[in-house]
Formats: structure tokens, C-alpha cells, sequence
């Protein structure tokens, strides 16, 4: 059997656009790691995934006794389950070893490792502190990781709606052709206009195109995507991580300074930001549906 190469994990299995937190936080050591489980060990994607849920429970348990070593012990070992987590996907495609029922155990295990950690982190930091501050962001951290996950779906589903009246409606005039959309299945960033055709909607107006007029906006957007970062910069996976990984890192802060811990005004700032590049994907989907309507009034309309 010929061993795989990093080059080749590297073709069948990083994604083409990413968060930038996994393109260079995470792929870097996933990658190698995979080259490594995969030519010596018969480890499966499940057993991955299993591994990461152990791993995401020792950082919860770090995360309840509150002190600063336990904080950067808990967001190390929140960031190798992490790294695991992006493994198990990288071996089924690699190995075509995935399975519908293992999808669907990575997303439960997923939801339970974030919000069991946050939850240590939080009630821990209240009865090391007795601070009150971190009892209130429990619960509003809470509704931001299941608004981005209700939300995203819905999108998809509603964005799936149009191509699909779209499509029919075109079928039925057979002038024009319907193109498949190539990322159909993304719920976290939108679709890029050169991805478009004039079977899905044609001449739409667009948050892209708007941001476009901005000068600079698409140098940056290329440069992004020329190291596989998508331009939607804060997505769900930088949530996690600021909360849980990059929050109770600055613990440490408390050596060198008379100032607390940032865990507060990082969580704040995760969830600010998390709702502004929603709120983006949210008018996008808006302007798209303006856009949608249009076209369907003119493909039904009576010559």
C-alpha cells in the first residue's frame, strides 16, 4: 500500500476556503498528524471523533478549578480536541472511511464540547471569583452559539428554495441554463458572484458587489483567498475559540499585571463580532430574496 503524503492530505482533504483560524492554527499540525495516523494506525474517523469529546471533557474539568494553570491547561487541551476534530474529517475524506451516522456524531459531540467547556469556564471563573459577570454571560454566550446554528441552516434551506423555483422556472422557458451551485451545501458564508449563473439569480444585487466599491476591499478579499481563508472572517469556529481557547488564555495576564483575567471582555468581544458578520450574511440573503423575487416575476411573466 503507498503511503500517503502531506501534499496529497493536503489536495483531498483541506478545504478549499476555511476559517483562518483552522488554515493557520489548525492545518498546519491536523495535517501532519493525519499523514501519520493514516500510514501507521488503523484509527477510525469515529474513534477520532470519540477522542476529541475526551479531550473536550478534561478541558472542561480543567476549566472548573478556576486558577490560571488550569485555565491555559483547559484552552490547550480545548484547541487539541479541536485539532482532533478537523482529523476525523480528514480521514474519512482521505480514506473514504466517512459515514452519515458519523457526521452526525461529529455535530452532537461538537455542540457538547463547546458548550460544556464554556460552561466550566464560566461557573468556574464565578466560584474562583465571585464575581457575578460571569454568571450573566453564561447565558447570553449561550444565545449566540444557537442563534449562528438555527440561522445557518435556515439560510441554506431558504437559498436551496430559490435555486430550486429558479431552476423549474427556467426549465420551463428553456432559453437560459441552470448551473448547479458548486457550494450549495454552505451555510456560513455566501455563495461568490463569479459562482453564480444566470440560473440561480441573475444580475443580483449583493453584499459582495457592494463591498466591492470599497477600494482596497478586493485586493484584501484576494489575498484571503489565495491562502484559503474565506472572507467571512468570524464565523462559529473563531467564536469557540476566542471563548474557549483565547479567553482563558489571558489568565495569564494576572502575573505580570495588577489587571484581572480578560475572559469577560474577550467573550464580549467574540460575540460582537460573531453578530456582525451575521448580521452581513443576513442582508446578503435579504438583497438575494429582493433579487430572487425579481427574477421570478420576469421568467413568469405573460409575453
Amino acid at each position: 500500500m503507498t503511503a500517503f503524503t502531506l501534499a496529497e492530505v493536503r489536495e483531498r482533504t483541506y478545504k478549499k476556503r476555511d476559517a483562518w483560524w483552522t488554515v493557520f492554527l489548525v492545518d498546519p499540525l491536523a495535517g501532519r498528524l493525519v499523514v501519520w495516523t493514516a500510514n501507521h494506525t488503523s484509527i477510525t474517523p469515529n474513534q477520532l471523533t470519540l477522542g476529541a469529546g475526551v479531550l473536550g471533557l478534561a478541558s472542561a474539568a480543567c476549566f472548573t478549578q478556576g486558577s490560571w494553570p488550569w485555565l491555559v491547561a483547559g484552552a490547550l487541551l480545548f484547541h487539541l480536541s479541536f485539532v482532533l476534530d478537523c482529523m476525523d474529517g480528514k480521514i474519512a475524506r482521505l480514506k473514504g472511511t466517512g459515514s452519515v451516522f458519523g457526521a452526525w456524531v461529529d455535530f452532537v459531540f461538537d455542540r457538547i464540547r463547546f458548550f460544556a467547556c464554556m460552561m466550566a469556564l464560566l461557573l468556574g471563573q464565578w466560584v474562583y471569583t465571585g464575581e457575578i459577570g460571569y454568571l450573566l454571560l453564561a447565558p447570553l454566550l449561550t444565545f449566540f452559539d444557537l442563534l449562528r446554528y438555527l440561522n445557518g441552516p435556515q439560510m441554506a434551506k431558504t437559498r436551496r428554495s430559490m435555486r430550486r423555483q429558479l431552476g423549474e422556472a427556467l426549465l420551463g422557458r428553456r432559453s437560459e441554463p441552470v448551473v448547479e451551485d458548486p457550494e450549495s451545501t454552505e451555510t456560513e458564508e455566501a455563495v461568490q458572484p463569479e459562482q453564480r449563473d444566470s440560473g440561480e439569480v441573475a444580475a443580483a444585487v449583493s453584499v459582495e458587489s457592494v463591498f466591492t466599491r470599497f477600494r482596497g476591499y478586493q485586493r484584501v478579499r484576494d489575498a484571503l483567498l489565495r491562502h484559503r481563508v474565506r472572507p467571512h472572517l468570524f464565523s462559529g469556529i473563531e467564536f469557540e475559540m476566542f471563548v474557549c481557547v483565547l479567553a482563558p488564555l489571558t489568565a495569564v495576564v494576572s502575573l505580570f499585571t495588577p489587571w484581572p483575567s480578560l475572559i469577560v471582555p474577550v467573550a464580549v468581544f467574540a460575540s460582537v463580532a460573531l453578530m456582525l458578520f451575521e448580521t452581513v450574511l443576513v442582508v446578503k440573503l435579504w438583497l438575494d430574496t429582493r433579487a430572487f423575487e425579481a427574477r421570478m416575476r420576469e421568467l413568469t411573466a405573460v409575453d
